[in-house]
């Protein structure tokens, strides 16, 4: 087994002391039937960060790999990884049962920046989602050119000739997703608006006399992101910049319905077009009402309203029955409600990412 390690410089303490940035080199993707070359750890030793790298040159020399990376682990509680979750982690455990080493990953915190992000898609709309693309997304720049698969003819030419340059070229690869997992640890502060760790600094309605009518939220976020982002559709957009969250939503404006549940304490007056309940009914002549149905059983209403998927701000408001789209009333209580603006936020926030 060969060992290498190296102090790097990181401008910002982007992984506390619990914490071991790791990634794995292997000869295939089944943990039966290939096996473990090379592990590489970023972590923080009396304030230094050290980039260290267990290489194994035969297969012989995996267990002893395996080994002296959990000397390092132990003095953690945390493992950070990309995709660590669904390879990195049920690899390295399965080969130490191979060898019936007592150690496991299952013990330790697990950060997997891959899973974490994989729900803001549709915000950071990605090519796709491995390290290196959310690298590109960042602007962060790498000297290896080559991807696992292709490593792994280059490890099997230097277990065949021991070629320094093939050995070079592995070590460089795996460092620079190291260092790569290192960089992108800013992506995950994208999290914070799904997460809501977000203050609301305003509400303001644009062109409020028009068909263009808009409500524009605005937030301050908790940590800056690193690049500006954006996302929506007809009804509702968010931008995402700096440490600023901006939603826009369009405003319906006009008549809308508000549908009575239980109908069948109701009648509904066709020449007025709206039901009324049983106990006022009682005055009306028989020959100006009917018996309500669901479809019929609604009141109206004029004003400005916002769209909600789902029944998030109540009362809702209809243009028909059958309609899957609600609304609510964008009035003096909403506006002056704190609450009821960062559950609607929240709503927007979850449906434009689902």
């Amino acid at each position: 087994m060969l060992t290498f390690a190296k102090e790097i410089i990181c401008p910002e303490p982007a992984i506390d002391d619990e914490t071991v940035m790791f990634d794995i080199e292997t000869t295939g993707f089944s943990s039966r039937s290939t096996y473990l070359y090379l592990i590489g750890a970023i972590y923080r030793d009396n304030k230094k960060l050290i980039l260290r790298q267990w290489f194994a040159e035969n297969k012989q020399a995996e267990a002893a790999v395996l080994a002296s990376f959990f000397e390092i682990l132990g003095e953690h509680s945390k493992i950070c990884g990309y995709n660590s979750n669904g390879f990195d982690i049920p690899y390295v455990n399965e080969r130490c049962r191979h060898y019936n080493l007592p150690y496991t990953l299952d013990a330790y915190e697990s950060i997997d920046i891959f899973r974490q992000i994989k729900p803001l898609s549709a915000l950071l709309k990605l090519e796709n989602y491995k390290q290196k693309s959310v690298e590109h997304f960042l602007g962060i720049d790498r000297e290896d050119i080559y991807n696992g698969g292709e490593l792994i003819k280059i490890y099997e030419n230097y277990v065949s000739t021991s070629d320094r340059n093939a050995l070079d070229t592995i070590l460089l690869h795996n460092a620079d997703d190291l260092r790569g997992l290192l960089a992108i640890t800013p992506v995950l502060s994208y999290m914070q608006v799904l997460e809501g760790s977000f203050t609301i600094t305003s509400l303001d309605i644009n062109h409020p006399d028009s068909k263009n009518c808009e409500a524009i939220f605005s937030a301050s976020l908790d940590t800056p992101v690193p690049s500006r982002v954006s996302c929506g559709n007809d009804e509702c957009y968010m931008v995402i910049y700096g440490t600023t969250l901006k939603i826009r939503c369009r405003i319906y404006t006009g008549e809308l319905k508000y549908f009575y549940s239980d109908y069948t304490n109701y009648y509904y007056l066709p020449f007025e077009d709206r039901a009324i309940h049983k106990s006022v009914a009682f005055y009306v002549d028989k020959d100006f009402r009917t018996k309500a149905k669901a479809a019929n059983c609604y009141s109206k209403k004029t004003g400005m309203f916002l769209p909600q998927k789902s029944e998030v701000i109540s009362p809702y408001f209809k243009i028909d029955y059958s309609d899957k789209k609600m609304y609510f009333e964008l009035d003096d209580t909403f506006c002056n409600s704190y609450d009821s603006q960062y559950s609607y936020m929240m709503h927007v926030i979850s449906t434009l990412l689902r």
